[in-house]
């Protein structure tokens, strides 16, 4: 049946980010760098020889499997809450395995594609996605230079295992260049704290503009319309965990209320440790835009940086301090 998916969360998660698949990666880096043409018939005769054989977990496994669950709230004949789209690298022959994966842990994942060494991002809006999630650096900067939908980069999985109550879905975001455009944080970057937070404080009524993960939030928001339960009762926790404090901390929370957007929870932490937070919120992914908090919360939560647009200024200013 066909499905108009404009109140259904898409989510399009690439192979790797999804499944484990380290070890075919390896195999093939090596000997492509050895011989391009070699490279891909060992590799194509690896997944082949392996196909029948179950991938593991990956880093966006979590986030998947208990954002698939929310669909058993679907009401008969209307569209599904959340869909799944794994995009891959791989041939479709070579895809096999990922797809028997899929069939043998019950996933219910129905869309795929799989595009030969191409970038999938190309073909993001055409199944309507409103987040991909990729291991690919490059995919993810095509996809927010071209501003197709929210992206991030997923590295390493936590080495702290979270266990999420059943049923729940738990996401945090940071504030600027993450919900928020990077205006305010450009404020700080050039010209310290204190300009930041006069800024902050005399704009406390003027809404922040939209960064790149704002659509991807009010999606979330539609979602939580579409549950049977008050938003208090939600299986669906929304986290705001960002560096601002006080008097920076009203223009957030007046902005999400402009936006119409309901948040469970807000943490401003002035610049402390974020990690201990995430850990006891208990995330199934964390999207910031600095390396110096990725570093940390990659080790208690699966994170995902979210990479500024190619020709922003956030972006040259971080490059003229590296």
């Amino acid at each position: 049946m066909a499905y108009n998916l404009k109140d259904t969360l898409v989510i399009g998660i690439s192979a790797t980010a999804l499944f484990d698949l380290s070890e075919a990666d390896a195999l093939f880096k090596k000997e492509y760098a050895i011989d391009p043409e070699e490279g891909i018939e060992k590799y194509r005769a690896y997944m082949l020889e392996h196909e029948d054989i179950a991938l593991k977990e990956g880093i966006g496994f979590p986030l998947i499997k208990a954002l698939l669950g929310l669909n058993r709230y679907q009401e008969k004949g209307k569209a599904p809450l959340v869909e799944v789209v794994v995009m891959s690298r791989n041939s479709p022959d070579t895809g096999i395995r990922v797809l028997n994966t899929i069939r043998k842990i019950g996933l219910n994942i129905t869309r795929s594609a799989f595009t030969a060494g191409e970038s999938s991002a190309d073909y993001l809006e055409a199944f309507d996605v409103d987040l991909f999630l990729t291991t690919n650096e490059e995919d993810a900067q095509k996809v927010i230079d071209s501003g197709a939908c929210a992206s991030a980069v997923l590295s390493t999985p936590p080495s702290y295992q979270c266990e999420i109550e059943e049923g729940q879905v738990r996401i945090a975001f940071d504030g600027d260049a993450v919900l928020f455009s990077e205006e305010s944080e450009l404020v700080y970057k050039q010209d310290g704290i204190e300009a930041f937070h006069a800024q902050e404080e005399s704009a406390q009524n003027i809404p922040m503009n939209e960064g790149p993960f704002a659509s991807f939030l009010r999606k979330l928001a539609r979602l939580q319309e579409r549950l049977p339960m008050r938003m208090e009762f939600s299986p669906v926790r929304i986290a705001i965990v960002t560096a601002r404090n006080a008097p920076s901390d009203l223009r957030v929370i007046k902005t999400l209320r402009h936006w119409g957007v309901y948040v469970d929870e807000a943490f401003f932490l002035g610049g402390i440790e974020k990690s201990n937070i995430l850990k006891a919120f208990k995330a199934h992914i964390f999207f910031d835009d600095q390396d110096v908090h990725l570093r940390s919360t990659s080790l208690v939560v699966p994170s995902g940086k979210v990479l500024y647009r190619s020709n922003s200024n956030l972006n040259k200013v971080h490059k003229n301090k590296l």
